[in-house]
């Protein structure tokens, strides 16, 4: 019978963790030299390459990016287990650490994570905002304990992660007084060549609304495209234009920003979702998130 030798796993995973040879030795506090020698091992007794030189540093091969699926689950196992007979540490508060997706309103976000916030006062969260690649992959490394996204996690993303739905929320539009008087007669009509600030065009809700606009014959006029969610708000409030986000944060929107509601848009909605690597979820925040 063949053996994996867990300690050239341990190797190779920092390694793919940290990024570098360099680092990991210094997580492991020993010489590059011996990590290097580590993973060659692993390699050896696999049979396969894990790692391939891209410039001065090095990247996964696809059949590394397999065998660091596996690596995750065997050590976030062994973390567990380590849990399990050890106990939680004692005065010390747990982090809750979190990826928001860039494009996902920050208002909703902060919604979803109240549960948690009201669950254990005492709870650190530390947030990051990013791209949803990027996201998961920190995830895959567990330097995030959930994901929060407008959509489910892409099955294009070969990581071993589960989505779970939220809930989701109707969508209405909003704008600065002046504009939402000047536009509320004939609703929705009243958007053909009203002044729109939109989501940019990877987001769920902007694909609905594009879709949305076409099967009523609205034109708008776009005066701008947002990644960003708060700042898309404040060139609302700023009338620059009319803009839609889901109707869950209106009351925060209206005495945030001092804006007011145009109106409901039918037949449009935004989901929301929490990407866990775990199969059964543990941590205490994030399992207030999913059963809220």
């Amino acid at each position: 019978m063949d053996w994996l030798n867990y300690h050239h796993l341990l190797n190779f995973w920092m390694v793919a963790r940290e990024g570098s040879v360099q680092r990991a030795s210094e997580m492991l506090h020993v010489t590059p030299a011996s990590v290097s020698v580590q993973v060659r091992q692993l390699e050896n007794s696999l049979g396969v390459k894990l790692f391939a030189k891209q410039g001065r540093g090095l990247v996964l091969t696809e059949m590394g990016k397999e065998v660091l699926v596996y690596a995750e689950e065997i050590f976030s196992t062994g973390r567990e287990l380590l849990e399990m007979v050890k106990g939680k540490p004692v005065g010390r508060p747990i982090e809750l650490r979190v990826g928001i997706r860039d494009v996902m309103p920050k208002l909703v976000a902060y919604q979803l994570l109240q549960p948690a916030m009201v669950k254990d006062p005492s709870m650190r969260l530390i947030c990051h905002e990013g791209k949803m690649g990027d996201l998961i992959a920190d995830l895959a490394i567990h330097k995030l304990d959930v994901v929060l996204s407008d959509t489910a996690l892409d099955p294009l993303y070969r990581v071993q992660a589960h989505s779970y739905k939220l809930g989701s929320s109707d969508v209405s539009i909003f704008g600065h007084s002046e504009l939402v008087k000047r536009y509320s007669r004939e609703f929705p009509k009243s958007l053909n060549g009203a002044p729109f600030l939109l989501p940019t065009k990877e987001t769920v809700l902007r694909r609905q609304l594009d879709r949305w606009f076409s099967e009523n014959s609205i034109v708008p006029s776009v005066r701008g495209e947002f990644a960003d969610s708060a700042m898309l708000k404040i060139a609302g409030r700023n009338a620059l234009g009319l803009f839609a986000t889901a109707s869950i944060v209106e009351k925060e929107v209206l005495e945030i920003y001092g804006l007011a509601t145009l109106g409901q848009i039918q037949g449009i909605q935004e989901q929301f979702f929490a990407v866990s690597i775990d199969r059964k979820i543990k941590h205490p925040g994030v399992l207030a998130i999913c059963n809220s």
